[in-house]
């Protein structure tokens, strides 16, 4: 099994203490390799690139970071994965002209990547206000015409992303996000996409009253990412907590052994990606070697 991390690491971003120099100075100074190859140096040689450094830093895609970028992949042996942007955007929203920006957005991301050839992009197809209106107190009726919207949204979406990238279809992998397991899933089968498997969101119950391992079953036919964190699991869809998920494993509830048993059955070879801060992956990893 192939273990990574991801590069949002906000004690690798911000700076310690009082910043020296202006704001503007330190994101020019910002150097997008030097923080891979930093990620590289703790024993991960699969980084997922995150596609929301751009909203901060102006020059993390640009050419001459992409070139460095292709050179440490292929002096070190590395592997990435991208996760798309996810602030900012709402791909599923119906108002066309926040989608249409959205979409930009996104496609954008994975051109400017595409010499790196990304083993997979990760892409949230819900954001924050199809979050927002699924967990909103309303009637089954109004709720499931709201989120159908959404849905729509997130379909037209996904098209035009494809055709303007070029890329396969199943080289997009949808998440397993805060809205409705079953219409994610239904989403990546309707467009022939990939799936990424977020433990902590499915524990946490953010992705709707669905069992753990009949969700990780579903998804296995189009897995083509994992992300590995652990959370209490919570059942009752009237009690979901923020910021329980994205623990460190064997501090929640995530059956750590029969997931990676599973996954080795499934012959899934995959990237499994840390999201976690790097201490965390680094505590998270000894654990899986006490049980592998």
């Amino acid at each position: 099994m192939r273990f990574g991390i991801m590069e949002m690491q906000v004690e690798y971003l911000v700076p310690v203490g009082q910043l020296q120099g202006s704001v503007t100075a330190y994101v020019s100074a910002f150097d997008h390799a030097n923080l891979v190859m930093r990620l590289a140096s703790q024993g991960f040689n699969v980084i997922e690139l995150g596609g929301d450094l751009a909203m901060f830093f102006g020059e993390a895609f640009d050419r001459a970071t992409i070139e460095r970028l292709k050179a440490l992949k292929e002096k070190n042996g590395l592997s990435f994965t991208v996760h798309l942007p996810l602030w900012s955007v709402e791909p599923s929203t119906p108002l066309l002209p926040v989608r249409q920006g959205s979409v930009r957005a996104v496609a954008d991301i994975i051109r400017a990547t595409l010499p790196l050839e990304p083993e997979v992009y990760v892409l949230h197809a819900y954001g924050a206000l199809a979050s927002e209106f699924f967990r909103m107190r309303l009637a089954e009726t109004a709720r499931a015409l709201i989120l159908q919207q959404f849905q729509l949204g997130a379909m037209a979406s996904i098209k035009t992303i494809l055709a303007e990238t070029g890329i396969p279809s199943r080289q997009l992998a949808v998440e397993t996000v805060e809205f409705p397991f079953e219409m994610t899933l239904a989403l990546a089968e309707q467009l022939d996409l990939s799936m990424c498997f977020d433990t902590g969101h499915v524990l946490s119950g953010f992705s709707g009253p669905v069992e753990f391992f009949d969700a990780l079953e579903r998804c296995l036919p189009r897995l083509a990412e994992v992300h590995l964190h652990d959370s209490p699991l919570q059942t009752d869809q009237t009690k979901i907590e923020y910021g329980k998920d994205h623990q460190p494993l064997g501090t929640g509830d995530l059956d750590l052994a029969r997931l990676l048993d599973r996954l080795q059955a499934a012959n899934f070879g995959g990237p499994i990606i840390f999201e976690l801060t790097v201490p965390q992956a680094i505590a998270s990893r000894d654990v899986i070697r006490q049980i592998r």
